[in-house]
C-alpha cells in the first residue's frame, strides 16, 4: 500500500507544503514513483514525518534535526543541548516579563531602556533620547547610578533644560558654576564619572563616538557651552582642592 503526498500529509497532520520542504532540505527521503509519475509514500515515510513533527514540537529547529543526524549525535546529548537552550529562553522571557512589570507600574513607554523604567516620568524628550544612547554605551552599574541621579533632579537641572539658545555669557557662566559643583559631587559619589570610558564595555573611543554626536544634536548652543564650561570648572575645582590639600600637609 502506498500513499500520495496529500494523503501522507493528512495522516501526519501536516501540510503538503511542509512535506515538500522537508524533501528540499534533506530531512525526508523522496519516495519511489509509480509508472504514472506519482509519488508512492510508504509507512517508513510516515514514521519519519511524525518523528520530525515530534522533535519540532519540543523546540528543535529543522537545521538542528539535520545536524544531529549528520553528526550521529546521541539522543541524551541532544536533549541536554535543547534543555540548556530552553533554560536560556525561559530566563530571557522571565527578564522581559520583569521589565514589562516595571513599565506597567511606572507607566513607562515601551522603548524605555530597562534601568530607567522607574524614572520614566522624570524624563523629558531629550533625556529619554539621551538615556537610550547611554544604555548602548555604559555597563549596568553605571546605568543604575545615572538612574539614581535622574531621580534626584534639582532646580539647576530644570534651569539647564530651560536655557534658551540665545542666552548671554553671564547667564551661561552662572549656570555652569552651579553645574560644576554638581559634577564634582557626582564624581565623588560615583568615581567612574571622572573617567566615563572606564564604565563603557566597548571602550572609551566607542563611548565618545556615540555620546558626543548625540549630545551635540540634542542640546542647543547655549546648553552645549554650559556643559563644556561646567566640566572645565569642575576640573579646576578638583585641581584647587588638590593644591589646598598639599598646602595643608606642608603647613603641618
Amino acid at each position: 500500500m502506498a500513499w500520495s503526498t496529500q494523503r501522507l500529509a493528512d495522516l501526519a497532520g501536516t501540510t503538503v507544503k511542509a512535506v515538500r520542504h522537508y524533501h528540499r532540505i534533506g530531512l525526508l527521503e523522496e519516495p519511489a514513483r509509480a509508472s504514472n509519475g506519482y509519488k508512492q509514500y510508504q509507512p517508513a515515510h510516515l514514521v519519519r514525518l511524525l518523528q520530525i513533527k515530534r522533535m519540532s514540537s519540543l523546540g528543535v529547529s529543522l537545521s538542528q534535526i539535520g545536524a544531529m543526524e549528520r553528526a550521529d549525535q546521541k539522543s541524551d546529548e541532544a536533549i541536554r543541548v535543547l534543555d540548556a537552550e530552553l533554560a536560556d529562553t525561559i530566563e530571557r522571557l522571565q527578564r522581559i516579563r520583569a521589565e514589562l512589570a516595571v513599565m506597567l507600574k511606572h507607566r513607562a513607554p515601551l522603548d524605555t531602556p530597562p534601568p530607567f523604567g522607574p524614572v520614566a516620568d522624570k524624563l523629558g524628550e531629550r533625556d529619554h533620547a539621551l538615556v537610550t544612547v547611554y544604555s548602548q554605551v555604559f555597563n549596568d552599574d553605571a546605568l543604575d547610578d545615572l538612574r539614581q541621579l535622574i531621580s534626584e533632579r534639582d532646580d539647576h537641572d530644570d534651569e539647564f533644560e530651560a536655557l534658551p539658545e540665545d542666552a548671554d555669557d553671564a547667564t551661561i557662566d552662572e549656570l555652569a558654576g552651579h553645574m560644576a559643583v554638581a559634577i564634582r559631587a557626582h564624581q565623588d559619589r560615583f568615581p567612574w564619572m571622572k573617567d566615563p570610558g572606564s564604565a563603557a564595555p566597548r571602550g572609551k573611543q566607542f563611548a565618545e563616538a556615540v555620546i558626543a554626536p548625540a549630545v551635540a544634536d540634542l542640546y542647543n548652543p547655549a546648553q552645549l557651552k554650559a556643559i563644556a564650561r561646567a566640566h572645565t570648572l569642575s576640573q579646576k575645582l578638583r585641581s584647587t582642592e588638590g593644591t589646598d590639600a598639599d598646602d595643608g600637609q606642608a603647613d603641618s
